[in-house]
C-alpha cells in the first residue's frame, strides 16, 4: 500500500466514525454540553442531533456511506449516518 492509499483508508475509517467522535467531544466538554442541553430545551433531541449531523456533513463536505452506525459509543445519539 502506498502512503497515499494508507492515508485515504485511514481518513475513510475516520469519516465513518466522525459523527460519533464529534458528539463525544460535545459530551465531554462542559461548555459544549451545557450549550447542547440548552438547545434541546427549545427543540427536540432528534432535531438538534440531526442539525448537528447535517452541519458536520456540510463543513467536511462528506458524502453518505451506505449504512448507519447503530451502536455509537456516545450516549447523546442512538445511531448516526456514516460518511465516505
Amino acid at each position: 500500500m502506498l502512503p497515499k492509499e494508507i492515508a485515504q483508508a485511514a481518513i475513510s475509517e475516520l469519516n465513518q466514525k466522525l459523527t460519533n467522535e464529534i458528539f463525544l467531544i460535545i459530551q465531554d466538554n462542559r461548555e459544549l454540553m451545557q450549550a447542547y442541553l440548552k438547545a434541546i430545551e427549545t427543540g427536540s433531541v432528534e432535531s438538534v442531533n440531526t442539525a448537528i449531523g447535517k452541519e458536520i456533513k456540510a463543513i467536511y463536505q462528506l458524502e453518505d456511506f451506505d449504512g448507519r452506525e447503530e451502536n455509537p459509543s456516545c450516549t447523546l445519539i442512538k445511531s448516526h449516518q456514516m460518511f465516505k
